[in-house]
């Protein structure tokens, strides 16, 4: 998906494109002392970013972000997007997971803060095997 910010271009390119070998390059899109955060994360600094990522990359097959939608306005970035990946193991499943970032830029272009908003319990928790059994009936006995 195209752009005509340079600094948005940038963080959609690294994202859709990701592999283990780009992880030294989050160091050009993000800053040094960048904030980091997600469902099951939260963490300062370009390293502790990349050691999400390359955890990410170790356990799970095939993950892949696809963004969907982009609103740029200043220095201010929110994408949606769709996350995909197999699980490992005997019986991996593939999961979808659909979500949003909010990003913002520094002045010198890179990303300051990054937050990942996505529901952990319908995005991922339903779609396991044994834990999305529970997950189900719980919410059916909430009403939901």
């Amino acid at each position: 998906m195209r752009h005509a910010d340079p600094r948005v271009q940038r963080v959609v390119a690294l994202y859709e494109t990701l592999t283990p070998a780009d992880l030294p390059a989050l160091r050009g899109v993000y800053a040094d002392d960048a904030r980091f955060k997600d469902p099951f994360n939260e963490v300062q600094g370009v390293a502790a970013i990349a050691r999400i990522f390359s955890h990410m990359f170790r356990t799970l097959d095939h993950p892949r972000f696809q963004v969907l939608e982009i609103v740029a306005d200043g220095d201010a970035l929110f994408l949606t997007w769709d996350f995909t990946f197999r699980t490992r193991g005997a019986g991996a499943a593939a999961v979808a997971i659909h979500g949003g970032s909010h990003i913002r830029f520094n002045a010198a272009g890179q990303v300051q803060s990054h937050r990942d908003y996505w529901d952990a319990a319908e995005e991922l928790y339903e779609k396991l095997p044994v834990l999305g059994v529970l997950m189900r009936w719980l919410k059916k006995r909430a009403g939901g």
